[in-house]
């Protein structure tokens, strides 16, 4: 070899194509623009997955859909602490939350299936295909499913989402050997990015499955709004009967006229919702029916919603309390029901009580959305007005609270009294079967604890010198509050003025004149039942079976 063949070697095949050895592999390397593009493939995936999946949840039933069914299983996975916490801190927004977080998850996922999918499109394909397989056991292990129908939904929009994914990683490949020297044509607005991508094919085919998702989303809430129109239009043509036992008026002075005070009848659209139900039953009234079944029942019925109006009606002012209301909480309200009492149901079907002889001493009430309670035989023969509400203030049952019907057992914390969308009661045994929230370390039997709650001043407020007039509410349900005392710092116990009585089953406004003086000062208060039980002052959580403690405010007189 010549010393001028050693200076100058002769050019190898890669530089002669212009490509180094590092770019014969261009789709092997991933730059910060291919990866930007991938994770935006990956969302757009995601978007066409669930838009599909909800298309095809339409026909099923709406808590087929994947978020949905995830978040559902989610909840029910929750242990019970985790779940009194989101009450506590995200209050009637807990579902929104639950919500935002499954999306949120599944937003993040995607962007790494994007990015995978830039190296590996099978494998990030793959990847979709398996949330949908996910998606899809969440939905067939809902309480309420109809089998293994509700999976295809999952499957359907994941097997979609996978085939874009994989369409568009395909347009993330560098489509020539040479790509890598295609810069200056992307920057005088070529079709390629500088490593050789397919910038505008890319783009032209986001759009085009991003638009045709749109439309399949759009399409499935349509279609799935017409269940939910249909039965809008069936809780319409609801006329309810006049009550064949009417409640007593309420007494002039059982609500007091203090400025800050909760009204003494909760608003329908006031009233605190606590339940597991993502999504909202939307019930048609026409093809509801309830059945009553089980151990002592020697007459099983099915009824609709125009048998059981036909049956003597009662009104009741009625006091709900959620256990997962904190002491001074805002999961308690109080309610004009109408319905049928559920013991002389319960009778006609030939059913006694524990005390009378009956085998069951648990009445477990199903919910069309799979929710079980335990409620105690006896509690609701015992002759207080346990009801199968389908009124509430006025109006037929409002969708959030229930409709076509639910129970109301005064006396007991909702969780084993209060089932909303009820389809199904069965005699039981405590020893045979545990609801729900039994399953889940909650008490079997829960009897509303004596409580009370200062609603003014609020907490941290200002209030001027003088007298400031504090008021609140105090309940203890199928007892009756006798008395309610106010304490100011450390000082005697003074009592306050009670509001007329509804009836034992309803809470009792109060109100108490302060002469307040400047300085910060603590307020508590606390209830006497009629049994002559006072609320204590041992402060407990909700679980298992409801917060115990007194309420009190801290406020600063100027």
């Amino acid at each position: 070899m010549s010393p001028w063949e050693k200076s100058n070697p002769p050019p190898s095949r890669a530089r002669t194509t212009g490509v180094s050895t590092e770019d014969r592999t261009p789709a092997r390397r991933v730059t910060p623009r291919r990866a930007a593009l991938g994770a935006c493939g990956g969302a757009v995936a995601a978007y066409t997955a669930l838009a599909v999946a909800e298309l095809a949840a339409a026909p099923v039933r709406p808590g087929a859909g994947p978020v949905v069914a995830v978040g559902g299983a989610a909840v029910d996975r929750t242990p019970a602490p985790v779940k009194d916490w989101a009450i506590r801190t995200f209050g009637t927004q807990d579902k929104l939350v639950l919500h935002l977080g499954v999306l949120a998850v599944v937003t993040l996922l995607a962007l790494g299936l994007g990015l995978l999918a830039v190296r590996r499109r099978r494998l990030g394909a793959a990847g979709v295909a398996l949330f949908g397989l996910v998606g899809g056991a969440a939905a067939v292990s809902r309480p309420d499913a109809t089998g293994v129908v509700d999976a295809l939904p999952s499957l359907a929009g994941a097997l979609v989402g996978a085939a874009v994914l994989f369409v568009l990683a395909g347009r993330l490949v560098p489509r020539t050997p040479g790509a890598a020297s295609a810069a200056p044509a992307d920057e005088a607005g070529g079709a390629h990015t500088g490593d050789g991508v397919d910038r505008r094919g890319f783009a032209l085919t986001a759009v085009a499955v991003t638009a045709a998702a749109t439309g399949a989303g759009a399409l499935g809430r349509l279609l799935g709004g017409a269940r939910a129109r249909d039965a809008a239009a069936s809780r319409a043509r609801v006329v309810l009967p006049a009550p064949g036992s009417p409640a007593p008026p309420v007494p002039r002075r059982a609500g007091l006229r203090v400025p800050g005070m909760q009204p003494f009848i909760t608003p329908n659209e006031a009233f605190y919702r606590v339940d597991t139900a993502l999504v909202v039953p939307r019930v048609d009234a026409d093809s509801w029916r309830l059945r009553v079944h089980g151990k002592g029942v020697t007459r099983p019925v099915a009824l609709g919603l125009a048998d059981l109006m036909a049956r003597d009606t009662v009104e009741r002012d009625i006091t709900l309390t959620c256990v997962s209301n904190e002491v001074g909480g805002p999961y308690v309200g109080n309610a004009r029901w109408l319905g049928v009492r559920l013991a002389d149901l319960l009778a006609d079907c030939g059913v006694r009580p524990p005390s009378r002889g009956g085998p069951a001493d648990q009445l477990v009430a199903r919910s069309v959305d799979g929710m079980t309670l335990g409620t105690p035989v006896e509690d609701v023969m015992d002759g207080r007005d346990a009801l199968l509400a389908f009124g509430m203030n006025g109006e037929p049952l409002p969708f959030e609270h229930g409709f076509p019907v639910r129970m109301v057992v005064p006396g007991l914390y909702g969780y084993v009294s209060a089932c909303k969308w009820i389809e199904d009661i069965e005699l039981t045994t405590f020893d045979a079967y545990d609801a729900y929230w039994v399953r889940r370390k909650w008490a079997r039997r829960a009897p509303v604890k004596t409580q009370s709650r200062i609603d003014t001043p609020r907490p941290f407020a200002r209030p001027g010198a003088g007298t400031v007039m504090v008021g609140g509410v105090a309940w203890a349900q199928h007892r009756g509050v006798d008395r309610v005392e106010v304490r100011v710092d450390d000082g005697p116990w003074e009592p306050a003025d009670l509001a007329a009585e509804d009836s034992r089953d309803t809470w009792r406004q109060w109100s108490y004149a302060w002469d307040a003086s400047p300085g910060t000062h603590t307020l508590t208060v606390r209830a006497t039942d009629r049994d002559g039980r006072t609320q204590t002052d041992r402060r407990t959580r909700t679980v298992p079976d409801g917060a115990s403690g007194r309420h009190s405010v801290v406020v600063t007189v100027g």
